[in-house]
């Protein structure tokens, strides 16, 4: 099967049958529940004058799970999963988001999960509005960020305003947000629009409706993750993030899911790298844990 506007992923050579990422389909997602999707373009921030590096997210990201093994965790098994590839960025901002929303739709045809993984933030604008444009009714979205993402002029900083605004999401959940990190208007524009801040747990019931995760890896402290496009001194620890991860995984409205903003030129010794893998890992163990 083709996705629309995508080139073969990027794995090591050395990719060991041992390892996870060597049970992962790249020709037909038969069988297949969850669809990765790489979206290495971070146009959206140098636009804001963000630190650049997130266009190498996806091979980064990629590298790093190759080392990850493929053992069972008790009482599971990991979902299968189909590489999809990544997105060819376009000439221009709206080019690549609307080859991302190409791409997406062909996996939600497919009957598969989408997971994006980036790639500027402004890429999870498209990569939902896939989502937005194919369900009854208007997704809810839940993202962990220490900015809230909704600038008016175009860039990374403006994905969940463009999903209000134009995809009709009604209700958006935010955790992590650092309130040093935050203009005023920003926050009477969020709380404007049916925006809140942590209203519930990672183990309480999840809001209702067709959901949407999105997780930039900027919400995690720099002391974990310091190859992002904005590091954060008094962010999420790494075992909070991955609590978080399982259990959007779990949830079973939830409909898709992003890893955005990891910058490998910036991550000198990988952790970040490693970490955003484990997050994957982290969402994929919680999905096989699903009920209904």
């Amino acid at each position: 099967m083709t996705i629309r506007n995508t080139q073969r992923p990027e794995w090591p050579d050395d990719l060991r049958s041992s390892r996870l990422a060597s049970t992962f389909k790249t020709e037909t997602p038969d069988g297949c529940q969850i669809g990765l999707l790489g979206v290495p373009d971070d146009t959206g921030v140098r636009m804001n004058h963000g630190r650049p590096g997130a266009a190498q997210g996806p091979r980064g990201l990629r590298a790093a799970l190759a080392a990850y093994g493929a053992l069972d965790f008790a009482g599971g098994s990991y979902p299968s999963v189909f590489d999809a590839g990544d997105v060819k960025p376009g000439d221009s901002l709206e080019e690549t988001h609307q080859r991302v929303t190409e791409a997406a739709t062909d996996l939600l045809d497919a009957g598969l999960l989408p997971i994006a993984i980036g790639g500027g933030h402004d890429l999870t604008f498209p990569f939902v509005r896939a989502l937005a444009q194919k369900t009854d009714g208007r997704p809810v979205g839940v993202y962990f960020d220490a900015h809230l993402d909704v600038r008016d002029e175009p860039g990374s900083g403006m994905s969940f305003r463009r999903l209000v605004e134009e995809c009709g999401v009604k209700e958006l959940y935010v955790y992590g947000l650092d309130p040093a990190a935050n203009a005023t208007e920003h926050m009477d524009w969020f709380a404007s629009h049916g925006g809140r801040m942590d209203p519930f747990g990672p183990d309480d019931e999840w809001p209702q409706g067709e959901l949407f995760v999105s997780f930039d890896l900027d919400v995690i402290d720099q002391a974990f993750a310091p190859g992002v496009s904005a590091m954060n001194p008094a962010g999420w620890s790494a075992a909070e993030a991955c609590r978080w991860a399982h259990a959007s995984g779990r949830c079973p409205r939830v409909r898709c899911f992003d890893i955005m903003e990891l910058a490998p030129p910036l991550d000198e010794t990988g952790r970040t790298a490693r970490l955003a893998a484990r997050l994957l890992l982290e969402f994929l163990r919680g999905y096989s844990e699903r009920r209904g």
